[in-house]
Protein backbone atom coordinates (compact mmCIF):
# COMPACT_ATOMS: atom_id res chain seq x y z
CA UNK A 1 0.00 0.00 0.00
CA UNK A 2 0.87 3.56 -1.07
CA UNK A 3 1.85 5.76 1.98
CA UNK A 4 4.17 8.66 2.41
CA UNK A 5 7.47 8.41 2.60
CA UNK A 6 8.54 11.73 4.00
CA UNK A 7 6.81 14.75 5.27
CA UNK A 8 7.69 17.98 6.65
CA UNK A 9 5.35 20.77 9.26
CA UNK A 10 6.42 24.30 8.86
CA UNK A 11 10.14 23.01 9.46
CA UNK A 12 12.63 25.67 10.20
CA UNK A 13 16.44 25.88 10.87
CA UNK A 14 18.14 29.20 12.11
CA UNK A 15 21.64 29.64 12.78
CA UNK A 16 21.62 32.62 14.86
CA UNK A 17 19.60 35.62 13.29
CA UNK A 18 19.78 33.82 10.20
CA UNK A 19 16.44 31.51 9.00
CA UNK A 20 17.96 28.45 6.47
CA UNK A 21 14.94 27.08 5.92
CA UNK A 22 11.68 29.06 6.99
CA UNK A 23 8.71 26.92 7.45
CA UNK A 24 8.42 24.12 4.54
CA UNK A 25 5.72 21.81 3.71
CA UNK A 26 6.76 18.73 2.07
CA UNK A 27 5.31 15.53 1.12
CA UNK A 28 7.30 12.59 -0.37
CA UNK A 29 5.24 9.64 -1.48
CA UNK A 30 6.40 5.95 -1.17
CA UNK A 31 7.94 4.95 -4.22
CA UNK A 32 8.97 8.74 -5.84
CA UNK A 33 12.02 10.05 -6.92
CA UNK A 34 11.94 13.80 -5.66
CA UNK A 35 14.15 15.80 -7.42
CA UNK A 36 15.14 18.84 -4.87
CA UNK A 37 16.94 22.28 -6.82
CA UNK A 38 17.80 25.25 -5.01
CA UNK A 39 20.76 27.87 -5.22
CA UNK A 40 23.91 27.61 -3.37
CA UNK A 41 22.66 29.18 0.28
CA UNK A 42 19.15 28.00 -0.37
CA UNK A 43 18.55 25.96 2.23
CA UNK A 44 18.62 22.51 0.52
CA UNK A 45 21.38 21.14 2.32
CA UNK A 46 19.92 22.14 5.76
CA UNK A 47 16.83 20.53 5.14
CA UNK A 48 18.42 17.38 3.87
CA UNK A 49 20.03 17.42 7.05
CA UNK A 50 17.31 17.77 9.26
CA UNK A 51 16.35 14.87 7.40
CA UNK A 52 18.83 12.74 7.78
CA UNK A 53 19.27 13.54 11.43
CA UNK A 54 21.99 15.39 11.49
CA UNK A 55 20.60 18.23 12.29
CA UNK A 56 17.94 19.18 14.64
CA UNK A 57 14.62 21.73 13.49
CA UNK A 58 14.42 24.89 15.18
CA UNK A 59 10.68 24.93 14.55
CA UNK A 60 8.30 22.60 13.26
CA UNK A 61 8.78 19.27 12.76
CA UNK A 62 9.41 16.14 9.80
CA UNK A 63 8.94 12.11 9.97
CA UNK A 64 10.72 9.99 7.69
CA UNK A 65 9.67 6.53 7.01
CA UNK A 66 6.99 6.90 9.42
CA UNK A 67 8.91 8.08 12.51
CA UNK A 68 9.95 11.04 13.80
CA UNK A 69 13.58 12.78 13.04
CA UNK A 70 13.60 14.65 16.45
CA UNK A 71 11.96 12.48 19.14
CA UNK A 72 13.12 8.84 17.15
CA UNK A 73 15.73 9.06 15.21
CA UNK A 74 17.43 5.74 15.88
CA UNK A 75 14.45 4.64 13.87
CA UNK A 76 14.70 7.02 11.19
CA UNK A 77 18.54 6.12 10.64
CA UNK A 78 17.57 2.42 10.46
CA UNK A 79 15.48 2.98 7.48
CA UNK A 80 17.15 5.57 5.69
CA UNK A 81 20.26 5.05 3.47
CA UNK A 82 22.66 8.51 2.70
CA UNK A 83 25.29 8.78 -0.12
CA UNK A 84 26.66 12.81 0.64
CA UNK A 85 28.62 14.79 -1.72
CA UNK A 86 31.64 14.00 -0.11
CA UNK A 87 31.81 10.11 0.39
CA UNK A 88 33.28 8.88 3.61
CA UNK A 89 35.92 6.08 2.07
CA UNK A 90 38.61 4.71 3.75
CA UNK A 91 41.40 3.85 0.59
CA UNK A 92 43.12 1.48 2.60
CA UNK A 93 39.99 -0.66 2.71
CA UNK A 94 39.05 -3.12 -0.15
CA UNK A 95 35.27 -2.30 -1.10
CA UNK A 96 33.82 -5.67 0.31
CA UNK A 97 35.36 -4.60 3.90
CA UNK A 98 33.76 -1.65 3.43
CA UNK A 99 30.60 -3.31 2.69
CA UNK A 100 31.19 -5.82 5.39
CA UNK A 101 31.94 -3.57 8.11
CA UNK A 102 28.31 -1.21 6.93
CA UNK A 103 26.71 -4.59 7.28
CA UNK A 104 27.38 -5.10 10.99
CA UNK A 105 27.61 -1.56 11.94
CA UNK A 106 23.15 -2.05 10.93
CA UNK A 107 23.42 -5.27 12.69
CA UNK A 108 23.10 -8.21 10.04
CA UNK A 109 24.58 -11.25 10.53
CA UNK A 110 27.93 -12.79 8.20
CA UNK A 111 24.92 -14.69 6.61
CA UNK A 112 23.27 -11.50 5.81
CA UNK A 113 25.95 -9.41 4.82
CA UNK A 114 27.66 -12.33 2.69
CA UNK A 115 24.03 -12.16 0.20
CA UNK A 116 24.41 -8.10 0.09
CA UNK A 117 27.53 -7.95 -0.74
CA UNK A 118 26.90 -10.35 -3.82
CA UNK A 119 23.69 -8.34 -4.72
CA UNK A 120 25.05 -4.96 -4.41
CA UNK A 121 28.08 -6.49 -6.46
CA UNK A 122 25.58 -7.15 -9.14
CA UNK A 123 23.97 -4.01 -8.57
CA UNK A 124 26.00 -1.25 -8.59
CA UNK A 125 28.15 -2.96 -11.25
CA UNK A 126 31.89 -2.55 -9.87
CA UNK A 127 32.47 -6.20 -10.43
CA UNK A 128 35.67 -7.57 -9.26
CA UNK A 129 36.90 -4.37 -8.20
CA UNK A 130 35.06 -5.06 -5.18
CA UNK A 131 37.82 -7.04 -4.12
CA UNK A 132 40.91 -3.93 -4.65
CA UNK A 133 41.45 -1.36 -2.34
CA UNK A 134 39.74 1.94 -2.31
CA UNK A 135 42.98 4.17 -3.54
CA UNK A 136 42.94 2.26 -6.49
CA UNK A 137 39.04 3.49 -7.46
CA UNK A 138 38.52 5.91 -9.97
CA UNK A 139 36.24 8.82 -9.15
CA UNK A 140 32.85 6.82 -10.43
CA UNK A 141 33.57 3.76 -9.21
CA UNK A 142 33.90 5.63 -5.45
CA UNK A 143 30.68 7.38 -6.50
CA UNK A 144 29.09 3.80 -6.58
CA UNK A 145 30.75 2.03 -3.74
CA UNK A 146 29.64 4.69 -1.69
CA UNK A 147 25.92 4.40 -3.05
CA UNK A 148 26.48 0.40 -2.10
CA UNK A 149 27.15 1.31 1.35
CA UNK A 150 23.75 3.50 1.90
CA UNK A 151 22.09 0.05 0.34
CA UNK A 152 23.54 -2.56 2.93
CA UNK A 153 20.56 -2.60 4.66
CA UNK A 154 18.04 -2.70 2.26
CA UNK A 155 16.96 1.38 3.12
CA UNK A 156 13.47 2.49 2.45
CA UNK A 157 14.44 6.02 1.85
CA UNK A 158 17.78 6.67 -0.24
CA UNK A 159 18.88 10.50 0.17
CA UNK A 160 21.45 11.43 -2.62
CA UNK A 161 23.22 14.79 -2.30
CA UNK A 162 24.08 15.70 -5.31
CA UNK A 163 25.68 12.01 -6.85
CA UNK A 164 26.68 12.98 -9.68
CA UNK A 165 28.74 16.30 -9.03
CA UNK A 166 32.39 15.96 -10.57
CA UNK A 167 31.98 13.17 -12.32
CA UNK A 168 32.71 12.65 -16.24
CA UNK A 169 29.13 11.66 -18.85
CA UNK A 170 29.74 7.94 -18.60
CA UNK A 171 30.09 7.43 -14.94
CA UNK A 172 27.27 10.21 -14.56
CA UNK A 173 25.07 7.89 -16.80
CA UNK A 174 26.10 4.54 -14.58
CA UNK A 175 24.74 6.37 -11.58
CA UNK A 176 21.51 7.84 -13.53
CA UNK A 177 21.23 3.83 -14.61
CA UNK A 178 21.40 2.52 -10.50
CA UNK A 179 19.41 5.14 -9.16
CA UNK A 180 16.55 3.93 -11.58
CA UNK A 181 16.84 0.73 -11.16
CA UNK A 182 16.54 0.95 -7.87
CA UNK A 183 13.59 2.77 -8.16
CA UNK A 184 12.05 0.45 -10.94
CA UNK A 185 12.78 -3.16 -9.39
CA UNK A 186 13.07 -2.29 -5.75
CA UNK A 187 10.64 0.56 -5.12
CA UNK A 188 13.14 2.64 -3.03
CA UNK A 189 12.14 6.20 -2.54
CA UNK A 190 14.39 8.58 -3.48
CA UNK A 191 15.41 12.03 -2.35
CA UNK A 192 17.86 13.52 -4.90
CA UNK A 193 19.89 16.98 -4.30
CA UNK A 194 20.96 17.90 -7.39
CA UNK A 195 23.32 20.20 -9.48
CA UNK A 196 22.22 19.15 -12.89
CA UNK A 197 18.66 20.20 -14.47
CA UNK A 198 19.04 17.47 -17.20
CA UNK A 199 19.54 14.99 -13.86
CA UNK A 200 16.12 16.30 -12.51
CA UNK A 201 14.16 16.25 -15.54
CA UNK A 202 15.35 12.63 -16.39
CA UNK A 203 15.28 10.92 -13.11
CA UNK A 204 12.59 12.88 -11.03
CA UNK A 205 8.86 12.21 -10.70
CA UNK A 206 8.34 15.51 -8.64
CA UNK A 207 10.42 18.31 -8.56
CA UNK A 208 10.73 20.43 -6.12
CA UNK A 209 12.74 24.70 -5.76
CA UNK A 210 13.70 26.17 -2.68
CA UNK A 211 14.97 29.74 -3.04
CA UNK A 212 15.77 31.53 0.57
CA UNK A 213 14.33 29.00 2.55
CA UNK A 214 11.23 28.40 1.01
CA UNK A 215 9.28 26.08 -1.24
CA UNK A 216 8.93 28.48 -4.73
CA UNK A 217 7.76 25.77 -6.89
CA UNK A 218 6.72 21.76 -6.70
CA UNK A 219 5.57 19.78 -9.97
CA UNK A 220 6.58 16.73 -11.92
CA UNK A 221 9.28 18.34 -14.49
CA UNK A 222 6.60 18.62 -17.63
CA UNK A 223 4.04 20.53 -15.33
CA UNK A 224 7.03 22.78 -14.24
CA UNK A 225 8.18 23.66 -18.00
CA UNK A 226 4.54 24.11 -18.83
CA UNK A 227 4.24 26.94 -16.59
CA UNK A 228 6.75 29.24 -18.66
CA UNK A 229 4.36 28.58 -21.31
CA UNK A 230 4.83 26.21 -24.54
CA UNK A 231 7.42 28.14 -25.93
CA UNK A 232 10.32 30.31 -25.16
CA UNK A 233 11.98 32.99 -27.33
CA UNK A 234 15.29 34.00 -26.99
CA UNK A 235 15.51 37.56 -28.04
CA UNK A 236 19.04 39.67 -27.66
CA UNK A 237 18.69 43.38 -27.64
CA UNK A 238 22.13 44.44 -26.07
CA UNK A 239 21.99 47.18 -23.47
CA UNK A 240 18.08 47.99 -24.37
CA UNK A 241 16.92 45.05 -22.66
CA UNK A 242 14.56 47.32 -20.13
CA UNK A 243 13.24 49.71 -23.14
CA UNK A 244 12.58 45.90 -24.89
CA UNK A 245 10.95 44.43 -22.21
CA UNK A 246 8.36 47.32 -21.30
CA UNK A 247 7.42 47.15 -25.43
CA UNK A 248 6.86 43.27 -25.02
CA UNK A 249 5.10 43.15 -21.61
CA UNK A 250 1.84 44.87 -23.27
CA UNK A 251 1.91 42.27 -26.62
CA UNK A 252 -0.92 40.15 -24.83
CA UNK A 253 -2.48 39.82 -28.00
CA UNK A 254 0.67 37.55 -29.65
CA UNK A 255 0.43 35.43 -26.54
CA UNK A 256 3.20 36.76 -24.93
CA UNK A 257 2.88 34.97 -20.79
CA UNK A 258 6.33 36.95 -19.33
CA UNK A 259 9.30 38.78 -20.13
CA UNK A 260 12.68 38.09 -18.01
CA UNK A 261 15.51 39.74 -18.33
CA UNK A 262 19.00 37.52 -18.44
CA UNK A 263 21.73 39.28 -19.10
CA UNK A 264 21.53 41.09 -22.73
CA UNK A 265 18.55 38.73 -23.43
CA UNK A 266 14.92 38.82 -22.99
CA UNK A 267 13.13 35.14 -22.04
CA UNK A 268 10.44 35.82 -23.39
CA UNK A 269 7.61 32.81 -23.04
CA UNK A 270 4.70 32.60 -25.28
CA UNK A 271 1.38 30.34 -26.35
CA UNK A 272 2.91 29.70 -30.03
CA UNK A 273 6.07 30.69 -30.59
CA UNK A 274 5.75 30.36 -34.59
CA UNK A 275 3.14 33.50 -34.35
CA UNK A 276 5.01 35.37 -31.40
CA UNK A 277 8.04 35.85 -34.02
CA UNK A 278 6.34 38.23 -36.01
CA UNK A 279 4.29 40.40 -33.93
CA UNK A 280 7.55 40.90 -31.14
CA UNK A 281 10.00 41.54 -34.29
CA UNK A 282 7.73 44.61 -35.59
CA UNK A 283 7.20 45.91 -31.58
CA UNK A 284 10.67 45.91 -31.14
CA UNK A 285 11.24 47.76 -34.33
CA UNK A 286 8.65 50.27 -33.97
CA UNK A 287 9.94 51.35 -30.69
CA UNK A 288 13.78 51.65 -32.18
CA UNK A 289 15.33 48.43 -30.26
CA UNK A 290 17.20 46.50 -32.60
CA UNK A 291 17.66 42.65 -32.04
CA UNK A 292 20.78 41.39 -32.61
CA UNK A 293 19.68 37.92 -32.40
CA UNK A 294 16.54 35.79 -31.80
CA UNK A 295 15.88 31.86 -30.89
CA UNK A 296 12.93 29.88 -30.31
CA UNK A 297 12.66 26.80 -28.57
CA UNK A 298 10.88 24.61 -25.92
CA UNK A 299 11.13 25.77 -21.91
CA UNK A 300 13.62 24.13 -19.86
CA UNK A 301 13.93 23.17 -16.28
CA UNK A 302 16.39 25.81 -16.11
CA UNK A 303 13.60 28.61 -17.25
CA UNK A 304 11.17 27.83 -14.52
CA UNK A 305 14.38 27.92 -11.86
CA UNK A 306 15.47 31.58 -13.15
CA UNK A 307 12.03 32.14 -13.13
CA UNK A 308 11.59 31.75 -9.95
CA UNK A 309 14.64 32.79 -8.27
CA UNK A 310 16.62 34.91 -10.63
CA UNK A 311 19.21 32.87 -11.13
CA UNK A 312 20.47 30.15 -13.54
CA UNK A 313 21.39 27.03 -11.55
CA UNK A 314 25.50 25.69 -12.12
CA UNK A 315 25.49 23.69 -15.29
CA UNK A 316 27.76 20.95 -16.71
CA UNK A 317 31.28 21.17 -15.22
CA UNK A 318 30.96 23.65 -12.27
CA UNK A 319 30.05 26.56 -14.85
CA UNK A 320 26.62 28.47 -14.23
CA UNK A 321 24.59 27.76 -17.30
Amino acid sequence: MTGTAIVTHAIERRFGAKTAVDGVDLAVQDGEVYGFLGPNGAGKSTLTRMLCTLLAPTRGGATVAGHDVVHDPTAVRLRIGVALQEAALDDKQTGVEMLRLQGRFYGLTARETRRRVAELRELIDIGDALDDRVATYSGGMKRRLDLALALVHNPRVLFLDEPTTGLDPLSRAAVWTEVRRLNDELGMTVFLTTQYLEEADALADRVGIINRGAIVAEGTPDELKRSIGTDVLVVDVGDEVERARSTLAGLTDAGVGGVEIDGSSLMVSVDDGARAVSPIALALDRDGVAVRELALRRPTLDDVFFRVTGQRIQGEEGEVA
